[in-house]
Formats: structure tokens, sequence, C-alpha cells
């Protein structure tokens, strides 16, 4: 797994590509998260529209992710969303928790 990070205003953007599942790829995601939020971020967006693979760790690490922006006072939301990820979501009901978008640019505006 990997994630570049760009800015886009004031917004992070994390294009993630690859396998989210226990191990590396969810620590470096909550190592990822952790810098930003240190370094003043408060405003996240992450781009799952490559990401191949989820399993329930990587389920739970976006749930502990958006738990840990949010009791900061910042926003975490998810951009682009594949049909597996999006299926995984609807079944354990947490569609209803984060704010999902299908455009970068209508990601970006939410924040406004």
């Amino acid at each position: 797994m990997e994630i570049h990070t760009r800015t886009v205003g004031d917004v992070h953007v994390l294009d993630i590509s690859g396998k989210i599942t226990l191990g590396v790829a969810t620590k470096t995601i909550r190592h990822t998260i952790s810098d930003l939020l240190e370094n003043g971020g408060k405003k996240i967006v992450l781009n799952l529209a490559e990401v191949n693979y989820i399993d329930s760790s990587g389920i739970g690490e976006l749930v502990r992710t958006f738990t840990t922006v949010a009791q900061e006072g910042k926003e975490l939301k998810l951009l682009n969303l594949t049909k597996k990820i999006r299926g995984l979501l609807v079944i354990t009901k947490l569609l209803t928790v984060f704010q999902v978008f299908e455009s970068e640019q209508a990601a970006l505006a939410s924040f406004a």
C-alpha cells in the first residue's frame, strides 16, 4: 500500500493505492494521519479510488482514523469508493457515518 499526500488549498488529500490490511498498511495510515494532525491539518480527504482490497482491519482503521480526527474537532471525508468498499460500508452500516464523495471537487467544496 502507498499513500501520496497532496494539499489543495487547506485540504490534505491522501491518495491511497493498494491493499489496506492489518500490519504495515494500517500503521502507515495511522502515522500519516497523526503527522497531519500534529502539523495543523484540519481537513482531510482519503481518496480510495486505487484501493483494490480492504479487510476488516482496514475498515477498523478507517473508523479509528475518523474517530481520532473528529475528537480533535477536525474533519475527514472519503472520496472515490470502489464498488467493493462501498458494499462493505453499506453492509457494516458505516456508510451513514462517513461523508462520501464521488468527485474531488465536491469533496473539497464540502469543507466550505
